[in-house]
């Protein structure tokens, strides 16, 4: 079996597991495969997913001058304009960062006129995972109807440099590029029908009027990302 059928695979695996262990999981990650911690989960979904590691608030955004699918460079002082940025790590092939495409796209539709900007960036080994590919990317961000840039990050440095671990992996920053939050997007990454907490759009609004969160955030959850 492929790597990606094998992502796939688990992804199926993992609807077997029952809400109260997705609560135990999300309690506990702490950004390793944590879903070993949840006893009777199939031994496929224990090993599959990867929690983000919580980089530190108020760490400065790392800079960054990637390609992106619209053929353009882009740089972190691009968006000095921007009120709140957001950098989230993903990808093209994991179930995980698929089911949250649209509510990445609606975020953005939604914020936007309140000076929020969206960056996805990939940084998965495309040799080992070709659906993940510069050209699959720029495939994925048409058909998809992506409103925000789609970068790619070959070399992996940028994503190291923001200690991403997982696919999808956010972090919003403030007006002066300090980190306000990283962590999951909300409490149903499955059935958005289901969400009842969008922590990453409360982070915003926390961004927005230069508050700090008044809740724990979560980590995210997903793929690990694809390292060479």
């Amino acid at each position: 079996m492929g790597p990606v059928a094998r992502d796939a695979h688990v992804a199926d695996a993992m609807v077997t597991m029952t809400a109260m262990e997705f609560d135990v999981l999300h309690r506990f990650t702490t950004g390793h495969c944590a879903a070993r911690r949840i006893r009777g989960a199939p031994q496929d979904a224990r090993m599959a997913l990867t929690g983000s590691k919580g980089l530190p608030v108020g760490t400065s955004a790392p800079p960054f001058a990637l390609p992106g699918v619209d053929g353009a460079t882009h740089r972190l002082e691009d968006f000095a304009d921007a009120r709140a940025l957001v950098v989230i790590f993903t990808c093209n092939h994991c179930p995980y960062a698929v089911a949250l495409e649209d509510r990445f796209i609606a975020l953005q539709e939604e914020t936007r006129v309140a000076g929020v900007r969206l960056v996805a960036i990939s940084a998965n080994d495309a040799r080992n995972y070709p659906a993940d590919s510069f050209e699959a990317m720029k495939a994925r961000s048409e058909a998809k109807g992506f409103n925000f840039p789609y970068l790619y990050d070959e070399s992996q440095a940028v994503a190291r440099a923001y200690d991403a671990a997982c696919t999808p992996d956010p972090f919003v920053f403030d007006a002066s590029r300090k980190l306000v939050y990283n962590g999951r997007v909300d409490d149903s990454w499955r059935d958005a029908s289901r969400v009842t907490r969008r922590d990453l759009r409360a982070a915003i609004d926390h961004a927005l009027a230069g508050t700090a969160l008044d809740f724990e955030a979560q980590p995210a959850l997903g793929c690990s990302i694809k390292w060479k």
